[in-house]
């Protein structure tokens, strides 16, 4: 693949990251699951919950593909499911709903019973969910050459550091955004999403049935 392509996929991939992390939706939950702590501890508990999303969206990417082959499923049955939890993630956030396949309200209660929160259920599954799993994996899939690989690192950094930087300004952008921008952002986000959920199910439906493809070009 071209690097001009390779650089066009990786800013996708991004873009899509971004878009199912949704940064802004997840600062109201981390100042409720850190309300007890005080700016130091909420500054390394922002810390932690980063470095966690980044060590398991590299993991997910690198292994994921091997661990899908384990149990014999396809990519293409993957991309299919996993645009279908993207989907129902996305009318979630289009109601600037928070969904529970991002966390649950028992996920969310054991976390505030722990000393920290930074790990469950700040960076898996609220930042770090089947999502960003899903998005990762396919991402590397379509190409795994060493500059594809290298951007995908890149990327997943990125986000890392964009969570971070959400949680570390929430209490000053929560006061600035208020809960109508952060349920307009959230809305915005959610539209984004849904359209690469489509895609997702398109070229997986694709993989899977080449004959209706053929059938549609002719």
């Amino acid at each position: 693949m071209p690097v001009a392509a390779e650089l066009h996929s990786a800013l996708q991939t991004l873009i899509a990251l971004l878009a199912i992390l949704n940064p802004v939706g997840a600062i109201p939950i981390f100042i409720a699951l850190t309300s007890d702590e005080d700016p130091q501890q909420q500054l390394a508990t922002a810390k932690l919950a980063s470095r966690a999303v980044a060590v398991v969206l590299l993991t997910s990417a690198f292994l994921g593909e091997y661990i899908l082959q384990f149990f014999g499923i396809s990519i293409a049955a993957f991309q299919v499911a996993g645009g279908m939890v993207l989907m129902l993630l996305a009318f979630n956030m289009l109601q600037a709903k928070s969904s529970r396949y991002r966390h649950t309200p028992e996920e969310a209660a054991e976390g505030m019973q722990k000393e920290a929160v930074a790990v469950v259920p700040l960076a898996i599954p609220l930042l770090a969910g089947p999502g960003t799993m899903v998005t990762v994996i396919i991402a590397h899939h379509k190409n795994a050459s060493w500059l594809a690989s290298g951007l995908l690192i890149i990327d997943i950094l990125v986000i890392a550091g964009v969570a971070y930087a959400a949680l570390r300004l929430a209490e000053p952008l929560s006061r600035r955004l208020g809960v109508t921008g952060i349920n307009i952002s959230t809305r915005i986000f959610g539209l984004v999403l849904a359209a690469i959920a489509v895609t997702f199910i398109a070229n997986g439906l694709a993989a899977l049935f080449p004959g209706l493809v053929h059938v549609r070009m002719s």
